[in-house]
């Protein structure tokens, strides 16, 4: 129909076009995922660089299961252990994608107060610091430590991911989450004004060498 003679040719289209028309992994949690939460699950399956500045939590991609169960138990009172476990089963899923060949390069800028806040108690974060200090020495891995030193910074309006990805023709997405919602931008003057933010971020941040020895001064504060 499309006059694609070349066999070789044909088939990898065929095959492009079954893969587009397979569910994603995620979409076994569609119980616990919402909708505007999936679209950024197969973003970041996409991605191949993945820029996030988080203020009050360790990043998603970064951390433990029990400190995770921590987490989503603060963000879902009430709900039942089965729930709150298929939700940290989603998260641990989701780390996978740093560890798969073609992984992303996952470059986080993280605020000291998301490191001092006491989530889940001194053994959950004493696991969690051993944990970042792991993805320290992951080649695909940069983390920098943004400390209460530096005083105000360039990320006044809070949390943000900036996503980018192989195709050249695809424009980088800025995800933004609120509590029951999220948004998306792509237009060009967000894009840019955010990129601007996290370069300045990272400039300000201590260097990924120095963040490896804070963490570990912290990691002999809760030992």
């Amino acid at each position: 129909m499309y006059g694609v003679a070349d066999i070789a040719e044909r088939d990898t289209l065929v095959a492009l076009a079954r893969e587009a028309n397979t569910p994603g992994w995620w979409h076994q949690y569609g119980d616990v995922l919402p909708d505007w939460f999936q679209v950024y699950v197969g973003l970041e399956e996409s991605a191949a660089l993945i820029r996030l500045y988080e203020v009050q939590f360790v990043p998603g991609l970064l951390q433990t299961a029990d400190y995770a169960r921590a987490v989503v138990a603060l963000g879902q009172p009430g709900a039942p252990d089965e729930e709150i476990e298929r939700r940290v089963s989603l998260r641990m899923a989701r780390q996978e994608l740093l560890a798969k060949a073609g992984a992303p390069r996952l470059w986080a800028v993280v605020d000291e107060a998301a490191l001092r806040r006491p989530i889940g108690g001194r053994e959950v974060m004493r696991s969690q610091l051993e944990r970042l200090i792991e993805a320290t020495r992951e080649p695909n891995i940069t983390l920098q430590v943004m400390p209460f030193s530096a005083g105000g910074h360039a990320a006044e309006g809070g949390a943000f991911t900036i996503m980018r990805f192989p195709e050249v023709d695809l424009p980088d997405v800025v995800y933004l989450e609120q509590l029951t919602s999220a948004l998306y931008l792509d237009k060009r003057d967000d894009v840019e004004t955010y990129t601007e933010v996290m370069e300045r971020l990272s400039v300000e941040s201590e260097s990924p060498e120095h963040t490896l020895e804070i963490l570990s001064g912290m990691l002999e504060e809760v030992t």
